[in-house]
């Protein structure tokens, strides 16, 4: 029977999993094997209770240099009366951890004693009486005989996940070696005829095979072990002997791509034929195409088996949702509740209404408000996770979500960071990326999303973000930003600061094919443009520079193809999918294409007076000022900073 494209719930998806490994008799994993005590026990899991097989310490022991003696034979010493002892048969001396003589039940420090007679003996002065000033109590100054643990004591019991002080323990009890829980074994197999291994050349249409890397890290992540096997290519039958092998060694298999319905996708067919397939398709974006089966190893021993997509976000978010609670209770582990907050959207998204819809998004927190903004949707844009702080979940039957609904995140990361974090949001400059990493030396994440320069005034507007990016022209006076401000922030105090200066003009491929010299040459030579999106800062100066030179948009080839980054526009050009655009040099040189300079702009970070003098935004202004910043910016190619940090400018603010 086919089980694709009969999707079905997540919670419906997730009873299969838990029934069909009950009825396997999978539910727990009880395999156990020893390994050497040493430093790799920590975080293992003991399968057995660790029982004393001798006492810490096995004998008294100093616990102090000095001299050992018996405590009633210093009764009735104090200052005025002190008594004096026989060296060796009265007192002894012993470092720390010595034992204590048979006679002994005491130590005295050394600085409590008075030395009364010594001899000189091969020119080492050797001690032959002494005085103490005060009467010693029996047993102090010493460690006895088990006084940390005791023969045959329970020292850890079976199920302890293990640290470091526990194995300090076990082996103060006597113990050379462990026995622990086996880790589950995930084995991970790429198949796809267009992967490339990492550090091989790519070339047009080859897909480099990053995903296994990721599945097996999270493996590990969650405790487990894992194996990634070679790439398999788009054939049945390599695939199923793959299979059959990382069935016979694995306790859990991931075959990662061939899970849709394509000529080429062989997951569910493998596994349909090798064992049994439970599910092939659940309602969750991304992750939809998911499938579920249970092979049997040559023993009889059933393994579960897994289809995961092949897009890097659905792979990652599958395991997270199907297999990481596998591994988790494997390993006698709850699965984790990821810490959770509330926070407000900061925009209108649409959502499949049948599915459970994971949105990544990074948050901040803005005037005292947890704000959450979502990033990239695409299955296949890993960067996504890098940069998310954590999910929130729209559930099926719900069509999206709009600014201000109230959300809850699961976090990838802990409040405190969040709560360091800087929100900034607007155009893009490739100077915030180097901003970032020195903020990041400096305990504050500063994060980004890219919304255009006058998207980040209306999201600063609403309270959304703490900085917005802008180099908005002024078409009637030549100026940046300011108007802008005074129309769109007319309630807010505002701090305009200078960032950079920097070069815009023609971004184009490597020896200016077309000859493109100015504005005039893309409609005159009939290139084909690529813009950016609407609201930018770039977009307006390329409409400016149309209306000065009295152009039309309609005029130009690919006016309203958009990129929303000086360097996806870049790509663009670089690919072949557009001739030219309007961009920075620093983009244009990562690209490897010529850059025709045609403007200079200015662009500022605008922010609120309250948080400029606030102090999560100290280190920012501090950077900005930092002489060694500036002479980094300014060995970029295209920029300029002698208005770095400067506030060129307070709107609606009563100071001047």
């Amino acid at each position: 029977m086919s089980h694709y494209l009969h999707d079905i719930p997540l919670i419906q998806a997730q009873k299969i999993i838990k029934d069909e490994l009950s009825k396997a008799g999978i539910t727990h994993f009880n395999d156990s094997e020893v390994i050497p005590l040493d430093e790799n026990g920590v975080g293992r899991k003991l399968a057995d209770s660790v029982w004393a097989k001798q006492s810490s310490p096995h004998y008294h022991s100093s616990a102090m240099d000095g001299f050992a003696t018996f405590a009633s034979w210093t009764d009735g010493a104090d200052a005025s009366s002190p008594v004096s002892l026989e060296i060796p048969t009265q007192a002894r001396w012993v470092d720390t951890g010595d034992p204590l003589p048979d006679f002994a039940n005491v130590v005295i420090p050394v600085e409590e004693v008075e030395v009364i007679e010594a001899e000189q003996e091969l020119s080492k002065l050797k001690v032959t009486r002494i005085m103490v000033r005060h009467a010693s109590v029996p047993w102090n100054h010493v460690r006895s005989m088990g006084e940390d643990i005791v023969v045959s004591q329970l020292v850890l019991p079976k199920g302890r996940k293990l640290s470091a002080f526990d194995l300090g323990a076990i082996a103060a009890s006597g113990e050379t070696e462990l026995r622990v829980t086996r880790k589950p074994l995930v084995g991970v197999i790429p198949t796809g005829t267009e992967l490339i291994p990492i550090g091989h050349t790519l070339h047009r249409g080859d897909i480099l095979e990053f995903n296994s890397v990721v599945l097996a890290g999270q493996c590990k992540q969650i405790g487990a072990d894992a194996i990634r096997y070679p790439i398999v290519i788009d054939n049945l039958d390599l695939i199923k002997s793959q299979l059959e092998k990382a069935v016979e060694n694995c306790d859990l298999v991931i075959l990662n791509a061939g899970s849709s319905a394509g000529s080429e996708d062989y997951s569910a067919r493998v596994i349909g034929e090798l064992g049994e397939v439970f599910f092939h398709g659940v309602a969750v974006r991304p992750g939809h195409p998911v499938i579920f089966g249970i092979v049997r190893r040559k023993n009889g021993n059933p393994v579960p088996v897994f289809g995961v997509p092949g897009y890097p976000v659905s792979a990652a978010l599958t395991l997270n949702i199907f297999i990481e609670p596998i591994l988790r209770n494997w390993l006698g582990e709850s699965v984790q509740s990821k810490e959770s907050i509330e926070a407000s959207f900061t925009k209108k998204i649409t959502s499949p209404s049948g599915d459970d819809d994971y949105v990544r998004v990074m948050v901040g927190e803005v005037n005292e408000r947890m704000v959450a903004a979502p990033l990239s949707r695409g299955a296949g844009v890993i960067t996504s996770l890098i940069n998310a702080d954590g999910i929130t979940i729209i559930p099926k039957g719900q069509q999206g979500l709009t600014r201000g609904d109230r959300v809850s995140v699961q976090l990838f990361k802990g409040e405190h960071e969040i709560k360091n974090s800087i929100l900034c949001i607007g155009s893009h400059d490739l100077v915030l990326d180097l901003l970032s990493q020195k903020l990041f030396e400096k305990n504050r994440r500063f994060i980004t999303a890219n919304v255009g320069s006058l998207g980040g005034l209306i999201t600063l507007g609403k309270g959304d973000s703490h900085i917005a990016g802008s180099h908005l022209l002024n078409e009637l006076d030549g100026t940046y930003n300011s108007s802008f401000i005074k129309e769109y922030l007319p309630e807010l105090n505002i701090y305009r600061l200078g960032f950079t200066l920097r070069e815009q003009g023609l971004l184009v491929r490597k020896g200016n094919p077309l000859g493109l010299n100015g504005i005039g040459d893309i409609i005159h030579k009939k290139a084909n443009f690529v813009n950016r999106q609407k609201g930018s800062g770039t977009r307006i100066l390329f409409d400016f520079a149309l209306k000065n030179e009295k152009l039309s948009s309609e005029q130009v080839s690919g006016y309203d193809i958009e990129e929303f980054t000086h360097l996806n526009l870049a790509v663009a050009i670089a690919s072949g999918k557009a001739d030219c655009g309007l961009g920075i040099p620093m983009a244009a040189k990562a690209l490897d294409l010529d850059f025709v300079p045609l403007f200079e702009e200015q662009y500022d970070l605008i922010t609120t007076r309250d948080f400029y003098h606030s102090f999560l935004f100290e280190p920012l202004i501090d950077t900005l000022n930092e002489v060694a910043f500036k002479n980094e910016v300014n060995q970029l190619v295209g920029y300029k900073t002698h208005q770095m940090g400067e506030i060129l400018e307070k709107i609606n603010c009563e100071e001047k």
